[in-house]
């Protein structure tokens, strides 16, 4: 059965994401392959600690366990406890400790494969034919959830699109070209080169105001239950060939939903069994089963703000290679 974790104090952020690691069962494959042979290296080991808080999970017979040990290890590398934390960069926090402590190369390209995305950035002057290529990797896509004009976008598609779309650098934003000599007007655009088995998309849902405060956008932002990049993104958008593309149909695994306000708020996480395929609500030390129409209501409201709201969006090949 699908366990609980206690919250230690403002931990419901980390309970979540833990979640929706140990779910994922080709992460887990990954996580039963280390090796750290000495006993010191052990407790401050993360990838270690998660593979032991799993085993407790699934030898247990309590609905729920304490993730403390691990909380401990992660507070050895300058997490901090008893905080309130953004999913998005604790998930980027996790995932680096994770890349970093898996000593095994082959384990770390595994991993790699698991979540990384390698796009190209494209910039090109309006002027002459100066441009600049550069590939990266991202282990999210920051998807806005308004337009340049704060306009509302719809749907996760459109936020998609929005993304890849390309932007003409003017005025401030103005680059140097190399080629003219002075600053010019660019375009700048972005290209998707590879997807991985688990594709991680985090919605802008929290905003800085001129006042330089915080605020959480909570407007609907529907997304689907499957998800074909083949049908969203344009010819242009893309740079891969058709075998590449042929693998970006994702099915929905998980969502990390926040409620409340930018200051304060609670994180819980709704998670489609690998195994049962069935959905679950991982609320800390609660966990129950839910219907899709339950996960519909994360998509967000205006009238809303203290609901549950979809911030991570995690979804996974329906073939993988």
């Amino acid at each position: 059965e699908a366990v609980g974790l206690y919250n230690l104090g403002q931990s419901c952020c980390l309970n979540s994401l833990l979640q929706v690691f140990l779910m994922n069962i080709r992460f887990t494959r990954i996580l039963r392959r280390i090796t750290v042979p000495s006993p010191a290296q052990r407790r401050s080991n993360v990838p270690y600690q998660m593979l032991l808080l799993l085993e407790k999970m699934q030898c247990g017979k309590c609905k729920a366990v304490g993730p403390t040990e691990l909380a401990c290890c992660l507070s050895e590398h300058r997490v901090k406890l008893f905080v309130q934390h953004d999913a998005a960069q604790l998930f980027l926090t996790l995932w680096n400790l994770l890349k970093k402590q898996m000593k095994r190369p082959e384990l770390v390209e595994e991993l790699s494969d698991l979540y990384t995305i390698c796009v190209q950035e494209h910039l090109a002057c309006q002027k002459c034919s100066f441009e600049v290529k550069s590939n990266s990797t991202m282990l999210t896509l920051p998807l806005p959830v308004l337009d340049a004009n704060s306009h509302r976008l719809k749907t996760l598609e459109d936020s998609l699109q929005y993304f890849f779309h390309p932007e003409e650098l003017t005025g401030q934003n103005m680059c140097f070209c190399q080629q003219c000599g002075r600053k010019t007007t660019f375009l700048q655009s972005m290209k998707l080169v590879h997807l991985p088995q688990t594709l991680t998309l985090h919605l802008k849902r929290f905003c800085f105001e001129r006042s330089s405060r915080t605020h959480k956008l909570s407007h609907s932002l529907p997304f689907p239950q499957e998800l074909d990049l083949r049908e969203v993104l344009t010819e242009d958008q893309c740079l891969a060939d058709d075998s590449e593309k042929d693998t970006w149909q994702y099915e929905l695994f998980a969502v990390v939903a926040h409620s409340g306000s930018s200051s304060c708020g609670h994180y819980c996480a709704y998670i489609r069994s690998l195994t049962e395929c069935k959905w679950y609500c991982f609320n800390d030390s609660e966990v129950c089963q839910v219907s899709w129409d339950d996960v519909k209501c994360t998509y967000g409201h205006s009238n809303l703000n203290w609901t549950e709201t979809a911030y991570l969006l995690f979804y996974m090949k329906k073939h993988p290679q």
